[in-house]
């Protein structure tokens, strides 16, 4: 009799560990994955850009951009690194973090480098926690907006247009704040005078 329950219970529970592990195992991660590709295809997939049809990236992910024709990104801890995404969580005493933060300042424009407040665009100084933010703030990106038309040839009415265009809205209207794409924007900066480098 106890042999005959305990084969029962047995059977029982190992008939639940199968019907969970095909429900919750092949089920719904199958559904999930169905449901995203459906209902959100390009963020399912990555959020990737495309130039000329060929991958150049994803909206999610930072780049870097040095040269002058393009708008720069915040600075990366991980070296842009997917592998390696961090923030460097170094101390306000550390040597590297000054000489960082020193090289750039140096790299904004000279009446912004004696300022003190530099609350609107500090993120062009400081380092996201993920070490791929892929957005800068509005103010950021109107700071270098004369290197790049300068480096373009172009106007700074004609680059200031694409800027404002590209400017994406605070999250459900409120929270955080307006913010700038740098990929993104680089991108249709290389449609209307190309620069020497596809991003």
């Amino acid at each position: 009799m106890a042999e005959e329950r305990l084969s029962t219970v047995f059977s029982i529970a190992l008939r639940f560990s199968l019907a969970a592990m095909l429900v919750f195992g092949v089920g719904y991660p199958m559904l999930s994955v169905g449901l995203a590709q459906l209902l959100f295809p390009a963020q399912a997939n990555g959020s990737q850009l495309v130039v000329d049809d060929v991958i150049v990236g994803s909206s999610l992910v930072a780049q870097p951009f040095d040269a002058p024709q393009y708008f720069h990104p915040r600075p990366s801890a991980a070296g842009y690194d997917l592998l390696a995404l961090a923030g460097s969580n170094a101390a306000r005493s550390n040597s590297a973090l000054h000489d960082r933060v020193s090289s750039s300042v140096a790299s904004l424009p000279q009446d912004k480098q004696a300022e003190t407040d530099v609350s609107d665009y500090s993120d062009l100084l400081t380092q996201s926690g993920s070490g791929i933010d892929p957005h800068i703030s509005v103010a950021a990106a109107r700071l270098q907006l004369p290197r790049v038309a300068q480096a373009r040839g172009l106007s700074t009415d004609a680059v200031n247009q694409l800027l404002e265009a590209s400017i994406e809205p605070a999250f459900l209207g409120g929270l955080g704040r307006e913010r700038i794409n740098v990929l993104l924007l680089n991108i249709k900066m290389n449609k209307i005078a190309p620069g020497e480098r596809t991003p």
